[in-house]
């Protein structure tokens, strides 16, 4: 009997588990954005800035 006096309510382990679903889509959210989105966002922006130069070069 001694063992049902150190478990979780309900409530706190429905607390804990939609704080561990919080943590775990913002980890894989960081992931994603330093793997995936800021990357493709500075490479498409030095092709355009290199564009940008190519034409600037070429009217003149």
């Amino acid at each position: 009997m001694l063992i049902f006096v150190y478990m979780f309510e309900f409530d706190q382990y429905l607390g804990f588990l939609l704080f561990m679903t919080v943590v775990t889509m913002g980890f894989w959210l960081m992931i994603l954005l330093l793997t995936f989105i800021i990357p493709y966002w500075v490479t498409g922006s030095f092709f355009e800035w290199l564009s940008e130069r190519k034409n600037k070069n070429s009217n003149k």
